[in-house]
């Protein structure tokens, strides 16, 4: 009795293992089988930039939405991108962070002893009161606020972060994972929508559209400034 229910634990252990990572290659590889080729050799570098810093969701969507007849300046040469559809794009991404959030609902613990992953995860959590604190608006909220976490476009704002946060303010996993999946797919979207907004309107009058959007950077820029300067202000204090 006990032998098979330690191999019964044993076979639920590994298939918490391979179902995510299994499910995440099975939805690529039917993307990588049913699009077009131009599309999925654009669409792919894109994913995998993902997981890799500084890329984000505010890069990856805008880069993969981009395309139509483009003119590169000084050298005056004309290409031609293919766009991926918005909404192909969002979801694809969204996935990643969702895939992600999975994993983690099942195999947190074993995540910490996957190199590079795992130092990572521990050393967030060794900053747990810096972590608290540097994102305590989100704590109130909970649900809420994870999925407007997720939503946000920042820096380390992806389904393992979100993850971690989820379990520092002391959410269940299972709703941890939900308010991920709520907030990549619709933070996802909103970007998708925003980028393709920009070019049909770039499109229109390049001059207005670069300049309101060179004011709304400046703008954020100015706003990350104090914000720093504040946080130094109280660390000195």
């Amino acid at each position: 009795m006990m032998h098979s229910s330690s191999r019964s634990n044993m076979f639920l252990t590994l298939a918490k293992f391979f179902i995510p990572i299994l499910l995440g290659l099975s939805i690529f590889a039917i993307l990588g089988l049913t699009l077009e080729e131009q599309i999925w050799m654009k669409l792919w570098p894109l994913l995998v930039a993902y997981f890799f810093p500084p890329f984000g969701k505010e890069t990856v969507i805008p880069l993969g939405v981009l395309g139509g007849n483009k003119t590169v300046p000084i050298i005056n040469l004309h290409i031609h991108i293919i766009p991926i559809d918005p909404i192909l794009v969002a979801l694809s991404v969204a996935f990643i962070d969702i895939i992600v959030a999975l994993f983690l609902v099942w195999n947190y613990d074993l995540a910490k002893k996957i190199p590079l992953v795992g130092k990572f995860m521990i050393r967030i959590e060794e900053k747990g009161k810096l972590i608290e604190k540097k994102y305590r608006w989100v704590k109130p909220l909970r649900f809420i606020g994870i999925m407007l976490f997720v939503m946000i476009p920042l820096q380390g704002s992806g389904g393992l972060v979100a993850s971690i946060v989820g379990r520092l303010i002391g959410m269940r996993p299972w709703n941890t994972f939900f308010a991920i999946s709520l907030g990549a797919v619709i933070g996802c979207l909103v970007i998708a929508f925003l980028a393709k907004s920009f070019i049909f309107f770039a499109e229109i009058n390049t001059v207005l559209t670069v300049s309101l959007l060179m004011v709304v950077v400046f703008i954020l820029a100015i706003y990350v400034s104090i914000k720093k300067l504040k946080e130094n202000v109280k660390k000195k204090r």
